[in-house]
């Protein structure tokens, strides 16, 4: 053991003292901890280590707190929160990266750590790697599955492009769509690289998506456009929050990020790919005049069709007229029984009248004048008797002669005395006039009729009974 330090059985005092030309006093523990903080900080104040990504953790603070290590060391990290959301990538465990910034010490665990400041892939395979596990974590929720992509409308009226509104890509887009069939186009402008790219095109597609049915603004279809690049230019569409926000839209989608050889998460999370921008233009809308022309081939199609069967019902006709009969032909029987009948209607008129002439010769000779007069004069005599009966007859006529005529109201003669007691009121008929008279009733019985009277002397006038004497 060296001289400077006594052995404990030189010294058994239980108090600290000071030795003989010891001048430094004990040091605190945050002293020294302060030291080597210190120390630490001055002599590695700008590091840059590769290392492995290992127990990477968010705090609800948002500072991201892991550890580095290789084959055989380990140094804790901790990045600020406004340095981790400038992070470009999703840090996880596994992935090999170069983080920057400064060394210091932790005092409450008597550990030194690391304060990354910025943090980067430790090369174009890590950075792969990170995409070929992402892009395996996405397709097992089965956000890369072929039957949840929808079908793009034939032909959408509004269509919203997520884009940078100053590069080529928004102007390539545009022309295309000029040319090919002219729409309104919405465009939502966004950064396509850099800091914050990932969140603008989120906002973007989800801000598309969350227009209710019917809002005039509300695209048919969204393109989601980026110009060509390297995997770290278009890395911004590999983010797992931009691919989550295109499988989650309600709109059916078209991912034209990159050229053709650019293979990005969003194209498989999109309703369809397009190889370049120009490409989506197309994939969009059909060409107008094909439409056109192809609407014009319809309606010529249309109208054959409907001229068809009346064309060929004229060659039917035609060709049956051909095969029917002349009418002249078909009228010639009747044309001769007409004929027929008439001569035979003139030759059984004449045989007709001139029977009717014999006959009527006949009937003149066997006609006697003489015989016919008495006829006439038997019908005469007949005629004169009855009209002198109708005299005789006529009550008017006996009322003349001094009677009178009973007639109800009714009209008709009543000749008992029961029909003239139910009458109320009866019409007695003189020879010069008319008298209504009415009936009471009767007090007794009516009594016998006497006889006939004698006709008077001529000249006399009759003597008139009571009518209900």
């Amino acid at each position: 053991m060296p001289a400077d330090f006594p052995s404990d059985s030189q010294d058994d005092s239980l108090v600290a003292k000071g030795r003989a030309g010891d001048n430094a006093a004990p040091l605190s523990i945050s002293e020294i901890s302060g030291l080597l903080k210190r120390t630490v900080e001055e002599s590695f104040g700008f590091v840059r280590l590769r290392g492995e990504l290992s127990g990477v953790k968010r705090a609800a603070s948002g500072h991201m707190y892991c550890a580095l290590k290789d084959e055989k060391a380990v140094v804790d990290g901790v990045m600020w929160r406004g340095n981790t959301q400038r992070l470009a990538f999703q840090p996880e465990d596994g992935l090999e990266v170069v983080a920057s910034g400064k060394l210091t010490t932790y005092p409450g665990r008597s550990k030194y750590q690391i304060v990354i400041e910025r943090m980067e892939l430790a090369g174009e395979g890590a950075l792969l790697a990170l995409l070929e596990k992402t892009r395996a974590r996405l397709a097992a929720e089965g956000l890369f599955d072929e039957g949840r992509k929808r079908a793009l409308p034939f032909l959408p009226r509004t269509i919203g492009v997520v884009t940078s509104p100053t590069g080529a890509v928004i102007r390539d887009i545009l022309h295309r769509l000029a040319d090919r069939f002219p729409s309104r186009v919405i465009v939502w402008p966004v950064l396509v690289q850099g800091q914050g790219a990932a969140d603008q095109v989120v906002g973007a597609v989800r801000g598309f998506s969350a227009l209710p049915e019917g809002h005039p603004d509300r695209p048919d279809l969204v393109i989601v456009a980026r110009g060509g690049g390297s995997i770290e230019d278009l890395w911004n569409f590999n983010e797992e929050v931009v691919v989550r926000a295109i499988a989650d839209c309600s709109i059916p989608t078209i991912s034209a990020v990159g050229h053709e050889t650019d293979t990005t998460l969003a194209d498989h999370a999109a309703d369809r790919r397009a190889p370049t921008p120009t490409a989506a233009a197309e994939m969009a809308v059909p060409v107008r005049q094909e439409l056109a022309a192809a609407l014009s081939d319809f309606g010529a199609r249309q109208q054959r069709a409907i001229l068809r069967p009346v064309q060929l019902g004229r060659e039917r006709l035609e060709a049956r007229v051909q095969r029917m009969p002349k009418l002249e032909v078909l009228l010639q029987p009747q044309a001769q029984r007409l004929d027929d009948a008439a001569t035979r209607l003139a030759n059984g008129l004449r045989d007709r009248a001139a029977r009717a002439r014999d006959r009527l010769q006949s009937d003149r000779a066997r006609l006697n004048a003489p015989l016919l007069r008495i006829r006439v004069e038997q019908a005469q005599q007949r005629l004169t008797a009855v009209s002198r009966l109708m005299v005789s007859l006529d009550p008017d006529n006996v009322v003349k002669r001094g009677y009178v005529r009973v007639i109800g109201p009714e009209g008709k003669t009543v000749t008992t005395h029961a029909t003239a007691a139910k009458e109320a009121a009866l019409t007695l008929k003189f020879r010069d006039g008319d008298l209504v008279v009415t009936t009471g009733k009767a007090l007794q019985a009516p009594k016998a009729p006497e006889p006939r009277a004698k006709r008077p002397a001529k000249g006399t006038p009759p003597a008139q009974d009571d009518l209900f004497g």
